[in-house]
């Protein structure tokens, strides 16, 4: 008998639906599983068959055939094994085919015919929300909490295939209930920790507040990786729509466990041995790299210089298209990547080039080639550069009152909001904006100190509105409607002069 049931699955971040079709026919006894499937998927025919014998369920030996349609995209992952499981039944007559007419099927089984967890169930349930919303979606549990994400779409979570049966033969199926939505962490860590720094910390409520990219500059122990850990602290809550973003590629990433959904604006800081393919994604089976899981967070790259190159060069693209597309013989995939960069280096190889209390060991050649490890197309995407000192020792203890994320973050979520009403809709920044719509509201005075700075300081095209946009958000956390030259004056201090030489004081004869 032929029997078919709806799935889904995933490409990228979008989900398309695949019919699961089984003919059970007289014959050898094998299963045969066709449709572009994976090596994961092809082994779906020994976890399910273990399934169903172990869950009570005696079939008599048949010629097996599974179809996965469309048969020409290419099938990953364990989620068709619930489905392949709930044919065969329906094609052994053991359950009515009408029962499962409108529902749609995701679960990996185990060899007791329980139903375990799968990878990218929001982004499946999102699309029936759309095409399909009276469907029922029936998943395992742990996937309940991100699947309820897509609100109103009727959701079932049996423990197991036995229990499945049961529910549809009695003709009903038990509506799930999400689990609560977890909160950000009361104890993230805060700006008040941080002790003295003024100008990194206004860098850094610069850059939450536009989107921009930051590069810290500093001898070990100024505070970089301190500094660049507390950025998320001051940056706006997900809205629903980013919640919704994120949580789907970290659901794909296969990294929410039991979580519902990712507790705040995500921070990834990958040690500098990570492959490109880790990075930006990629591999064989094509998965999301740290750039798509900081999608709407931040990105961390500590000890910048020790990153192999080539990894570093592939941060091109989703720095400034907000994605990462990955081209196979099979499939072009996009992953969103739209994240705030924090990178941070030592001005030299030993560290101390430019320290006033610890001498700098490495020649005018070893800085030279140290630094030439970062590309000039790649620096110029970055917004901010600054160079730190480390706090003296005596004011650690003595300083108290420092202003805490709270109050930071309200001028961030301040400057936002004028950015949503400026460019039409939340989430739209200044490091995003349309070069003519930063220019139009320059005053004379200001477009006339960019221009010339531009020519002094031989800024590209690119840099040149970068400086723009840092100055317009610059205006924005101080509630100006138009860009000055003061404005623009503050931006300039944040680029990078071409002509310095390496900073070399201070260094052993």
């Amino acid at each position: 008998m032929l029997a078919a049931v709806r799935s889904g699955a995933v490409l990228g971040v979008e989900a398309f639906d695949v019919t699961v079709e089984v003919d059970c026919t007289r014959g050898l006894p094998q299963w045969t599983i066709v449709g572009m499937a994976a090596g994961s998927v092809k082994e779906a025919r020994e976890r399910v068959a273990s399934a169903l014998a172990n869950a009570g369920f005696d079939l008599p030996p048949r010629r097996i055939t599974v179809n996965l349609a469309p048969a020409d995209v290419a099938k990953t992952g364990t989620a068709f094994d619930l489905p392949i499981a709930v044919a065969v039944l329906v094609a052994f007559e053991i359950i009515a085919a009408e029962r499962v007419r409108d529902m749609v099927f995701l679960g990996e089984l185990g060899l007791d015919g329980s139903i375990r967890p799968v990878r990218g169930a929001l982004p499946v349930a999102r699309r029936l929300r759309v095409t399909r919303s009276s469907a029922t979606l029936v998943l395992p549990r742990a996937n309940v909490g991100e699947a309820s994400l897509a609100r109103g779409l009727p959701i079932s979570a049996p423990t197991s295939v036995a229990e499945l049966v049961e529910w549809l033969r009695a003709g009903e199926l038990p509506r799930a209930q999400p689990a609560p939505v977890r909160r950000e962490p009361a104890d993230a860590a805060d700006f008040a920790d941080v002790v003295g720094q003024t100008a990194a910390k206004r860098a850094l409520e610069i850059a939450a507040a536009g989107g921009h990219n930051v590069l810290l500059i500093g001898p070990p122990g100024a505070g970089k990786t301190m500094l660049a850990r507390r950025l998320p602290s001051i940056l706006p809550p997900l809205n629903e729509e980013e919640v919704l973003e994120v949580t789907a590629v970290h659901s794909i990433a296969g990294l929410l466990g039991e979580s519902a959904t990712v507790p705040g604006r995500p921070f990834r800081a990958p040690h500098h041995s990570v492959s490109t393919a880790g990075l930006v994604g990629g591999g064989s089976s094509p998965r999301p790299g740290e750039v798509s899981l900081a999608h709407h967070g931040v990105l961390f790259l500590d000890e910048l210089l020790e990153f192999p190159r080539h990894a570093l060069e592939a941060l091109r693209q989703p720095l400034e298209d907000g994605r990462v597309v990955i081209a196979r013989a099979a499939a072009t995939i996009a992953y969103p990547a739209r994240f705030a960069l924090v990178a941070a280096m030592n001005p030299c190889p030993c560290g101390f080039a430019g320290d006033a209390t610890r001498v700098c060991i490495c020649g005018e050649g070893e800085i030279q080639r140290y630094r030439s490890r970062l590309s000039g197309p790649l620096l110029d995407r970055i917004d901010l550069h600054l160079t730190l000192s480390p706090v003296p020792l005596r004011d650690l203890g003595a300083a108290v009152g420092a202003e805490g994320s709270s109050l930071v973050r309200e001028r961030v979520i301040r400057a936002r909001a004028a950015q949503a009403a400026r460019y039409g809709g939340a989430g739209h920044v200044n490091a995003r904006a349309k070069n003519a719509r930063l220019l139009a509201t320059m005053v004379p005075d200001a477009r006339l100190l960019l221009e010339s700075a531009g020519t002094t300081l031989s800024l590209s095209a690119r840099a040149f509105h970068r400086v723009a946009r840092v100055a317009r958000t610059i205006a924005d956390l101080g509630g100006a409607t138009s860009v000055g030259a003061v404005h623009v004056a503050e931006a300039l201090r944040y680029r990078p002069r071409q002509a310095e030489a390496p900073i070399t004081q201070n260094r052993a004869l």
